[in-house]
């Protein structure tokens, strides 16, 4: 992967296919989850009751998680993969510790 360096240290670059059926799984979900956050706007707009609002936060939230699930398993397979096929060890200790802040 590309490096390019920023005012806060090195930043990494993946490119995508934007033609996958993995890109577009995601920006899919994506789309999905933006609809349901401007949904829950709406229900505050429109004061609704609490309960159906959180119920429709607690849906966003399995979202997010479904998205980041299919992210990291999209991470593993082709980045890490990748990484320690080239030699990098290191690739192993940053998924470690990217798994440490997903599972918060």
């Amino acid at each position: 992967m590309p490096k390019e360096e920023s005012c806060c240290g090195a930043v990494r670059h993946k490119y995508r296919d934007k033609e996958s059926r993995e890109y577009k799984s995601l920006i899919c979900r994506l789309n999905r989850i933006e609809g349901q956050v401007r949904g829950v706007r709406g229900m505050i707009e429109d004061d609704r009751y609490c309960v159906d609002v959180l119920t429709q936060v607690s849906a966003i939230q399995s979202a997010l998680n479904g998205f980041t699930k299919e992210l990291l398993a999209q991470h593993i397979h082709g980045c890490v993969v990748a990484d320690i096929q080239k030699g990098n060890a290191g690739a192993v200790d940053e998924l470690c510790a990217l798994l440490q802040k997903v599972m918060k």
